[in-house]
């Protein structure tokens, strides 16, 4: 499989970051190369007939949804027009790893990575949670970006602006991770690049949980179930210290659809039971959540008015906080408000036929022994799907490639499946065109019922 290596790479890239923290590798670009060996080890494997030219279910409707951010980019913002890369990228990403992963073996290959990824990220930001306090220096318009420990020991930030502090520099004191990393918000575990948000962290780890379990299923033994074990402990303790409340509920979400849909409501119970030491542990003080809570529900107000005025087009692809100082903190409000209500549905109409496909297949083949490898990965990619959707709903993921690689998953999975079983096939009828936009509706409509309440 000619495409695996450059998938893999891919992965890699994107959640470790090592352009960022190794100075030889920082002028190279990376990304494209793993991205531009990917999709030639695609063309290779169908050439050598290692590959088929397949449809994922997804894939149309993804076409679309970068057609319509062009659109409102190019009417509502054109000077603005090189935004559309990252969500190219993005895009590019579910192309490559949907359409060239199509047997079991390279798709247990890349689930593999997936989890040790997300072990290290976790790991990474437990060691930061449990390291000394220093002094980062950092530029002023990017507080949120990985800052420079100047080597001093802190406690509180007046510290910092003592002793040997460069005049007129910007100083917060932080916990000292590994690779250059730094906590945030005065110890608030995260990594870099595109996980450098305490949230995003916490969405990123908790949803390759279900992997842990899947391998563990796949072939019982003591070395995987200390894995998994080890898996559990440290995705717990990562999204303890990213004190993100969002982060606590989709690891429970995760848990919770892993265990109610495998053991029905004895798992319930059993999944409580683990996910009880992350609500007692985690979440941040009364008043730091009580003013988070009022800052969402603002950005979420400001998303509605800016979809009230604007509801075909939006405000245009990436220009919310155009109008706005911060994000939505709503992947479906986010699209909602720079894609107007013909995006927001594409994105949903997406995200739905991400669910659908696992659970048909879970459906299909949940009581044939002879389909155990697909009954073991539905379980794993609905778990891990349904928690994406629910971090979804608290964070701006709409465009964020870890949501992208996530559904590609799945479309890998469903391609996989169809090499073994031509018969077996997802698309999104008329009935669930009409769910996406009973769901879309009733949700929006109860947003907008509560923030009016509330503000």
């Amino acid at each position: 499989m000619f495409a695996l290596p450059g998938i893999v790479a891919l992965v890699v890239f994107i959640y470790v970051r090592p352009q960022e923290f190794v100075a030889v590798l920082a002028a190279l670009p990376l990304l494209y190369a793993a991205l531009g060996l990917a999709a030639f080890g695609g063309l290779v494997d169908v050439r050598l007939r290692l590959a088929r030219v397949l449809e994922a279910p997804q894939l149309r409707w993804v076409l679309v949804f970068w057609l319509w951010c062009l659109l409102t980019l190019a009417l509502k913002a054109p000077a603005e027009m090189r935004k559309i890369l990252q969500l190219s990228v993005a895009l590019s990403l579910f192309l490559v790893i949907a359409h060239a992963v199509q047997t079991f073996k390279s798709f247990q290959v890349l689930c593999a990575a997936m989890l040790a990824l997300g072990l290290f990220v976790a790991g990474v930001c437990v060691h930061q949670g449990t390291s000394d306090f220093g002094c980062i220096r950092y530029v002023e318009e990017s507080e949120k970006a990985a800052g420079t420990f100047d080597g001093r020991p802190c406690e509180e930030e007046d510290d910092c602006a003592r002793g040997d502090a460069e005049p007129g520099a910007n100083y917060l004191c932080e916990r000292i991770g590994l690779f250059g990393t730094s906590s945030i918000a005065h110890g608030r575990v995260r990594y870099r690049g595109v996980l450098q948000d305490p949230n995003e962290v916490a969405l990123a780890v908790s949803v390759a949980v279900p992997l842990a379990f899947a391998f563990r299923e796949r072939r019982p033994s003591l070395l995987r179930t200390v894995l998994l074990l080890a898996t559990l402990v440290v995705v717990a303790v990562c999204a303890v210290m990213t004190q993100s409340r969002g982060g606590q509920v989709v690891f429970c979400a995760v848990i919770g659809v892993y265990f109610v849909r495998k053991y029905g409501f004895k798992g319930m119970a059993l999944g409580a039971v683990l996910a009880l030491p992350l609500v007692l542990l985690g979440g941040r003080s009364d008043s730091d959540a009580e003013s988070s809570s009022m800052e969402r529900l603002e950005c979420w107000y400001e998303a509605l008015e800016m979809f009230r005025y604007n509801p075909v087009l939006g405000v245009g692809h990436e220009q919310f906080t155009e109008h706005h100082h911060l994000t939505a903190h709503n992947s479906f409000l986010l699209a909602l408000a720079e894609l107007g209500l013909p995006g927001v549905m594409i994105f949903s109409a997406i995200m739905y036929l991400s669910v659908k496909v696992p659970l048909v297949a879970l459906r299909r083949y949940g009581d044939d022994p002879a389909a155990r490898v697909a009954r073991t990965w539905s379980m794993a990619l609905l778990a891990s799907i349904v928690g994406m959707i629910v971090g979804a709903f608290f964070l701006s993921f709409t465009y964020h490639f870890v949501l992208w690689i996530h559904v590609a998953l799945v479309g890998a999975f469903y391609i996989c499946v169809r090499r073994h079983d031509e018969s077996f096939e997802v698309s999104l009828t008329l009935r669930d065109l009409l769910t996406v936009v009973a769901i879309d509706f009733t949700l929006l409509g109860a947003i907008f019922m509560y923030t009016r309440l509330k503000l």
